[in-house]
């Protein structure tokens, strides 16, 4: 599998570090994988499914642990999700955490005809998701967009609920189908990919989900691999549909192997 790598997608949440209140921690080792894989010469690139802060403010927080990362290297779903709304005309109701809401600052939210979800985090509050589903029920076609379908994530405290729980929320009292445009959507890595300029084959996904990281990765084409870390659990090596191209025990791990073949 390591075999005629040009370049790497990592996961950002169990990969590079797990998250929390407090802001988080990197997983050992994981800074200095970053700085190897930059050192050698590897196309790479940064995609995540984080909803809960702006990219700049994301990224802001990972230098601050020491990792060598760019706002320009990372591939995220609220851009992508802006660029569709105004492709189609769509005014959102966001449901989404605070500090998401600056990226879209220039989308008109004005008499909404569509619904964005992202992880709200402590806003998803009843009240909250019951606004989100009457302005979907009001809708002759309700449009939800979800910035992702996780069904959980870790933080340092242990497992929280993900975006995936509440949107199947909505699409089960709706009757709607979610448009998702984070992990694990095709388009999602297409767009990494594209950033890259590299085709499939010669890419590798590295990251501690089974569904959304491999199993999305997979589908595109690429390789992929699952980390011992985050969100992982021994469980996930019997999943019943997604056999990643092999397990690692961490990132650094996975670094070296790559290397070697280089």
């Amino acid at each position: 599998w390591a075999r005629a790598v040009r370049g790497l997608l990592l996961d950002v949440s169990g990969v590079l570090y797990d998250s929390g209140g407090d802001g988080g921690v990197p997983i050992a080792g994981s800074v200095e994988a970053v700085r190897r894989i930059k050192a050698s010469g590897l196309k790479l690139r940064f995609c995540t499914n984080e909803t809960q802060a702006t990219r700049e403010k994301f990224v802001k927080k990972l230098q601050g642990m020491g990792f060598d990362i760019s706002v320009a290297e990372v591939t995220a779903p609220a851009p992508a999700a802006c660029r569709i709304l105004k492709e189609r005309s769509l005014r959102p109701h966001l449901l989404v955490h605070n500090d998401l809401v600056p990226e879209f600052a220039e989308i008109d939210k004005a008499d909404p005809n569509c619904v964005v979800i992202g992880d709200a985090a402590e806003n998803f509050t009843y009240a909250n998701l019951n606004e989100a589903f009457r302005v979907l029920i009001g809708m002759e076609k309700p449009v939800l967009i979800s910035l992702g379908r996780g069904r959980y994530y870790k933080e340092t405290d242990g497992l929280k609920l993900d975006v995936g729980a509440y949107m199947k929320a909505l699409e089960y009292a709706c009757d709607v189908q979610a448009e998702v445009v984070g992990k694990p959507a095709k388009m999602f890595f297409e767009s990494a990919l594209a950033e890259m300029g590299l085709p499939p084959e010669q890419a590798l996904m590295i990251g501690d989900d089974i569904v959304n990281d491999v199993g999305g990765a997979q589908r595109c084409g690429m390789r992929a691999l699952q980390v011992r870390t985050g969100k992982y659990r021994p469980c996930d090596e019997n999943h019943p549909h997604v056999k990643p191209d092999a397990y690692v025990n961490n990132l650094a791990e996975a670094v070296d192997i790559i290397l070697q073949q280089l």
